[in-house]
């Protein structure tokens, strides 16, 4: 028996509506994106410029990580202590991460000289924090979280249409599908933009989009919750799903909320088992703390290296963004090192994620990587001011402009599976869809008959 292929497919028009609407929703959020990933993207070299002057002390003489600790620990009223961050050079200030009593995290800066206060600074309000916030979150928190979930779930919709839109079909030559047309003028060169740039750009965005998905509230709690039904399919001890307090994140849980620090803009999950965070070493551990940086400082794990107290033993771990090359270690008091976990240790998920979110950070293969997510977020800027700009143009006076459905309009057999599978695979796009099946059907028994 023979399909025919219009039974296969939609049709053009159909595809052309879905389209419009996940632009009209999405191409704000893909340019807001664009612009704070692309500020994100060079996080390290943003920080180094924010922090030269305290990397660039008198060199340091006499180093006592315990005494700089202490300092600290005196600038903030009731504080904690969190963790010590390994110096990179001789000349670089101790960074001392201190816990307040209302579970906020603050970075201190500290001569390692003279044991003195160069700087204090909430984790939460230092500007690679505030992008990655409004990045994520929109500085929402958890429901800024679901917001970008439910943009990015929509964005993958609207790459799935622009590219049946692009695919050629009667057009010869590769002018307008492989590169744009920029000698001609009006609507054709702006299309041209659109789309050819929405094409090359559309493998990376998806790979953006993916590898983001499981620090999201919804889908990261999805995929936690199949680990924890169906087996150790992954390791998941570095992601941040939704909003998690700085504090969490330094003391290295960033996966939920510790019991003993206080959460702020949380949405619970019910039957998620918390660990507690020990953020004060117990009885005189701290005393050793001079011994456990100095093992620190042989292991050349990468920058930065955060050593942060466990029950009776310290665990120093890197925590570069190039998380393929992260090394978690257990110290004694004393010095030994009694375990090492390496990221090649890790379920094969959480070195899958790992690798995504390295490369989506720009971090995965150093500069080249960096230089690829930029010209990346360059062309979604471009694509979506090509959209923005096509739309102007053709939109009537007082009208969104949407495409008007055919009488006749079709959904194929391909369309509607790919629908099914993007509900069930994406739960936001899926719920949406359902709601715009059940509004549509409920405004069309109201209209005239």
């Amino acid at each position: 028996m023979t399909i025919h292929s219009a039974t296969l497919w939609p049709d053009r028009r159909t595809l052309w509506r879905w389209h419009f609407f996940a632009g009209l929703f999405c191409l704000p959020f893909v340019a807001f994106l664009s612009l704070t990933g692309a500020v994100y993207l060079f996080k390290p070299q943003i920080d180094d410029w924010i922090d030269w002057r305290y990397d660039h002390l008198p060199t340091v003489q006499s180093p006592s990580p315990k005494h700089d600790v202490q300092a600290a620990l005196s600038a903030v009223p009731q504080g904690a202590f969190l963790a010590y961050e390994l110096p990179r050079t001789s000349e670089s200030a101790a960074r001392i991460l201190v816990s307040r009593p209302d579970g906020e995290a603050v970075r201190v800066y500290v001569d390692r000289n003279t044991h003195t206060i160069l700087k204090t600074v909430l984790e939460e309000s230092r500007f690679e924090r505030l992008v990655f916030r409004l990045h994520g979150q929109l500085l929402l928190g958890n429901v800024g979280s679901v917001i970008m979930e439910m943009v990015a779930s929509w964005t993958i919709m609207l790459i799935v249409t622009g590219l049946l839109l692009w695919w050629p079909r009667h057009q010869r030559g590769l002018a307008g599908v492989v590169y744009p047309r920029l000698g001609t003028k009006g609507r054709t060169r702006w299309r041209d933009l659109h789309a050819v740039t929405g094409v090359w750009t559309s493998v990376f965005l998806v790979l953006f989009l993916v590898s983001g998905l499981p620090w999201s509230f919804v889908w990261g709690h999805a995929l936690q919750s199949v680990e924890n039904t169906v087996g150790r399919l992954t390791s998941v001890k570095e992601w941040e799903i939704g909003a998690i307090p700085a504090a969490t994140v330094i003391a290295g849980y960033p996966v939920g909320q510790p019991h003993n620090l206080p959460v702020k803009d949380s949405m619970d999950m019910p039957g998620m088992d918390m660990p507690t965070v020990s953020t004060f070493p117990a009885g005189d551990l701290l005393s050793s703390l001079n011994t456990v940086v100095q093992t620190a400082s042989t292991l050349s794990l990468p920058a930065p290296v955060i050593i942060t107290p466990s029950g009776s033993l310290w665990t120093v771990r890197s925590d570069t963004q190039n998380r393929p090359l992260r090394k978690s270690v257990t110290v004694t008091p004393d010095g030994h090192v009694m375990t090492q976990e390496t990221f090649a240790q890790k379920g094969f998920m959480d070195r899958i994620i790992g690798y995504g979110v390295a490369a989506h950070e720009g971090q995965l293969f150093g500069g080249i990587n960096q230089a690829i997510n930029l010209l990346v977020a360059v062309g979604l800027l471009m694509m979506s001011s090509a959209a923005t700009v096509l739309w102007l143009k053709r939109k009537p006076v007082g009208s969104l402009g949407v495409p008007p459905a055919m009488p006749s309009q079709k959904y194929g057999i391909v369309g509607m599976t790919t629908l099914v599978i993007l509900g069930l695979l994406l739960p936001e796009l899926g719920v949406a869809l359902f709601v715009l099946v059940l509004a549509n059907r409920m405004f069309a028994r109201l209209g005239p008959t």
